[in-house]
């Protein structure tokens, strides 16, 4: 089977003629019963980047604007893994073991699976500005409930809440970028919101564990809440009016979905966070009973884990333009190595702070990665790809978060870490293929 190489600039699609009107031309002419075909076509399909990009930066947009989208990615998957850092205090303060409250990560990753490509299609007609804006408020708002939630009922609400934010954010948030930034600025642009993803994926367990051991697990949360608003105010201040290009259908994205490029990149996308999330999810339950590190050890590995994670994320922001089948493979050999060693060396503190900083180092680089081959696969329909993508993700979030909290509980912290290595492997398999469409 042969696939096409696509490359997300290069790419080039047919204006949207009929969707760009000049203001000075007036609205759109009505049909002439003698010449039905002066009416002007409704918009059937989502422009392409290609087309968005040539119809300029809004005035209030630019980098400041890609910033702000920045800010809020990584608010919102700061929100979503937060938990994780701190499930031994959860569970205890909440009296559910640590395989049920790991659904404060299933939860949230099962509703943005499916709100993703819902609120994309549901959007269609809606100025993305007010979207974006509107989603911000639900990841706020779930995170001030989780904040007082007084048992894991009210706590799942409020991460029902957050998937709805988390998928339609995540989905819409990297097509954005190239309606805030001239064309030859779309890659970096495409990166620097991507990049807030990558590191809130990194952060968000070190952070949750510094902050709860600090000052208990419901103030996280209200930094989280905290930190949701002033994104969302940046949101408000610097995001332009985004007027909506084109309408999602569900014929766009299965169309995608018919796409081999694309469906490799979802399969690649499965196995590697399905395998991560099975193992990360109960890396801190490993730090103190199989590597009886303290707490205050415990939030110092994962700091250095997250640190990891953002140089990781940045040496592969660097190259990924060039390199980006190498950085894949590169990062998920790595973390299918860190998870299996971790078995084997947690008498040894040293080894294991080591292996530790090699996996936050490595899976820096997958979202990233992730992200620009699913845009490299799907030129002529960012957001279809992206909520593709986001639905693939928070699947495989879930399905791992669950599958390893059954094996943990059953099994313990090594066959979880087991389970996350294997997969891991399977997803750097993808790869086998030459002709995917990496570079």
């Amino acid at each position: 089977m042969t696939v096409v190489r696509f490359r997300l600039c290069e790419a080039r699609a047919p204006r949207l003629g009929a969707a760009r009107i000049n203001r000075a031309q007036g609205p759109p002419r009505r049909a002439s019963m003698s010449n039905p075909s002066s009416v002007a076509s409704p918009i059937q399909e989502p422009a392409s980047i290609q087309d968005l990009v040539e119809g300029g930066p809004s005035p209030r947009g630019g980098w400041s604007a890609v910033v702000s989208v920045a800010l809020m990615s990584f608010v919102l998957v700061l929100s979503e893994f937060l938990p994780i850092g701190l499930l031994p205090v959860i569970s205890s303060s909440l009296s559910v073991s640590i395989g049920t409250v790991g659904l404060v990560v299933v939860v949230p990753g099962l509703t943005a699976a499916v709100t993703a490509p819902l609120v994309t299609m549901a959007s269609g007609r809606l100025d993305r500005r007010r979207v974006l804006i509107a989603l911000a408020l639900f990841i706020a708002a779930s995170n001030a409930l989780a904040a007082v939630a007084p048992n894991m009922a009210v706590m799942a609400a409020a991460r029902v809440l957050l998937g709805v934010g988390v998928g339609g954010f995540w989905a819409m948030g990297a097509g954005v970028a190239a309606r805030l930034v001239p064309a030859e600025a779309l890659h970096r642009a495409t990166s620097l919101i991507t990049a807030g993803i990558s590191a809130g994926t990194v952060v968000s367990l070190p952070l949750g564990a510094l902050v709860g051991h600090l000052a208990g697990w419901r103030t996280a949360f209200v930094v989280a809440a905290g930190a949701a608003l002033l994104a969302l105010a940046t949101l408000t201040v610097r995001l332009p009016a985004l007027p909506p290009t084109g309408a999602i259908r569900l014929t766009t994205l299965t169309s995608a979905l018919r796409n081999p490029a694309a469906r490799i990149a979802l399969l690649a996308t499965v196995l590697i966070f399905f395998g991560h999330f099975a193992a990360y999810t109960y890396v801190t339950p490993y730090l103190e009973e199989k590597a009886h590190f303290g707490s205050s050890a415990v939030t110092s590995v994962l700091l250095a884990y997250g640190l990891a994670g953002l140089v990781g994320n940045f040496a592969a922001g660097a190259i990924i333009g060039r390199r980006l089948r190498a950085v894949y493979v590169a990062a998920t050999v790595l973390v299918a190595v860190a998870a299996a060693l971790l078995n084997v060396a947690a008498g040894t503190a040293p080894a294991v702070v080591a292996l530790v900083m090699v996996w936050g180092a490595a899976f820096g680089a997958v979202p990233l990665a992730l992200q620009t081959w699913i845009l490299r696969a799907t030129p002529d329909a960012p957001e279809s790809g992206m909520a593709l993508l986001v639905s693939a993700c928070q699947i495989a979030l879930a399905a791992g978060s669950f599958i390893g909290g059954i094996v943990v509980d059953g099994y313990g912290t090594w066959a979880g870490f087991a389970v996350g290595g294997t997969l891991a492997l399977l997803s750097t398999a993808t790869q086998i293929r030459p002709r995917l469409p990496l570079g």
